[in-house]
């Protein structure tokens, strides 16, 4: 009997939140207008992805900064041997073509 009981007291207490709520949104004309249960949770989960797709671009915009500055500051290597020149390319003089062997 406690079990029926407490579920009864549960039940109850979400119906008056209910009424609460609709009389709060929607005033004297709550009859007319009741608010869906679905929409509070959509809306709140759209919000939800929003935030986490700012805070992904943010993080993302945070490491690439971070890794431009810290590239700025190292120094550029210089070579530290003679550099050598580069070959004679297989093309044909004038044509643009590769030579046939």
């Amino acid at each position: 009997m406690s079990g029926s009981y407490g579920t009864q007291v549960i039940e109850s207490v979400a119906v008056r939140r209910r009424r609460l709520r609709e009389a709060w949104l929607f005033g004297a004309e709550r009859a007319k207008n009741t608010l869906d249960e679905q929409t509070g949770r959509i809306f709140a989960s759209v919000l939800i992805g929003a935030l986490a797709c700012a805070g992904c671009a943010g993080v993302s915009y945070f490491k690439s900064s971070m890794a431009a500055e810290e590239q700025q500051k190292q120094p550029t290597p210089t070579p530290s041997g003679p550099v050598s020149p580069s070959p004679k390319s297989p093309t044909a003089r004038g044509t643009g073509r590769r030579r046939t062997p």
